[in-house]
């Protein structure tokens, strides 16, 4: 007997059938090359920045072949985030590195882009050892966890190779750096963060020297790269609200605001949300490079996702690992998009309904 399943909801839109649109932005938003608003819609896909460095290959054993990629199209997925690793990519550390890593990731933001699906590569880990780092905090020096800050030693090098990987195919997006929080070794001086953030250099407390995003961006944009740039806040960015006295300058004024909200977050109820990122929203894009909710319910994201849609906003949800759920924000039971009950479900559900185009 032939089993029906029961149709999706109707997306606004019908799944991308040409490559994924080349970007811009344009006062407060973003635009696709014929000038039409487009929101950056999708998932996190996790594994490129631990995987190489914890002996698990390059994607942890999840697949990136079409098949994969058709399982995100079910979800009307429009953008993918895929976090890296610095040292993999310069072939310091890890396994694989250097060019094999580099041909790994381009070979699966190629197939992403051709289906329609843009992608944001972030650096998320790096090197640099944050040695007088709280207890809890891991004090290696390779890239082998979260760190406060980019590193002035390699982060400039890795913009430098991915810019140069990447120019010249705007459907891509460079997140500068993934979740910053020079803060906190700063004894959460906001004003000493902010500074380090833009500028880097020997910032308070934090014994490596830092790359500051000015930096980073430099050494994009000397590769002759114009892609779209994503550009974080403080306190894992979370924190935006001096976010545009420190803007980096970009000789294209091609940059977004990257920012996270998790249900964790001191930000992360809705008068926060008006007070603190709309009026950033007015003057810039502000793209919501990760956000979740750490009980495996929907309650908190569809609020969030709710606010961001009346605030034509960006979101990409963490994370599409069929990790279990067990109590943080993981998307899917498997590889083929079966969505986890609460946030899988509630997220796929409101996926549905959206349509990228503002």
């Amino acid at each position: 007997t032939t089993q029906t399943a029961t149709p999706p909801p109707t997306a606004t839109t019908p799944p991308p059938s040409g490559p994924a649109p080349k970007l811009r932005v344009s006062g407060n938003k973003i635009l696709t090359a014929d000038g039409k608003a487009y929101r950056l819609l999708g998932v996190s896909r996790s594994s490129g920045e631990f995987a190489c460095v914890q002996g698990k290959g390059l994607w942890d054993s999840g697949p990136v072949d079409q098949a994969s990629v058709d399982a995100m199209k079910t979800w009307n997925i429009r953008a993918v985030r895929i976090p890296l690793n610095e040292e993999c990519w310069l072939g310091i550390n890890g396994s694989p590195r250097g060019a094999t890593y580099q041909q790994g990731v381009k070979d699966y933001v190629d197939l992403l882009v051709a289906n329609g699906i843009n992608v944001i590569l972030d650096l998320h880990w790096n090197w640099g050892a944050y040695t007088n780092s709280p207890d809890w905090h891991c004090k290696d020096e390779h890239a082998t966890c979260q760190k406060p800050m980019p590193d002035a030693r390699y982060a400039p090098q890795f913009w430098t190779g991915v810019a140069n990987t990447f120019k010249g195919n705007d459907a891509v997006v460079f997140d500068l750096f993934n979740e910053p929080y020079p803060d906190m070794p700063a004894e959460w001086n906001k004003t000493l963060g902010w500074q380090c953030l833009r500028d880097g250099g020997t910032c308070t407390g934090l014994p490596y020297e830092a790359a500051g995003m000015q930096d980073l961006v430099d050494a994009v944009r000397a590769t002759g790269a114009t892609n779209l740039l994503m550009v974080s806040g403080l306190e894992w960015t979370n924190d935006m609200r001096e976010w545009l006295t420190y803007k980096p300058n970009d000789p294209l004024n091609n940059i977004a605001a990257s920012w996270h909200a998790y249900s964790f977050n001191a930000c992360a109820n809705e008068s926060c949300w008006d007070s603190q990122i709309a009026p950033l929203a007015q003057q810039v894009p502000v793209v919501i490079g990760e956000f979740g909710q750490d009980d495996c319910g929907f309650d908190y994201m569809q609020r969030l996702v709710t606010w961001a849609d009346a605030h034509d906003m960006g979101y990409l949800a963490w994370t599409w690992n069929p990790w279990g759920c067990t109590g943080g924000a993981v998307l899917i039971k498997d590889w083929a998009g079966t969505p986890e009950p609460g946030v899988g479900a509630g997220y796929k559900a409101h996926l549905l309904t959206q349509s990228p185009y503002v």
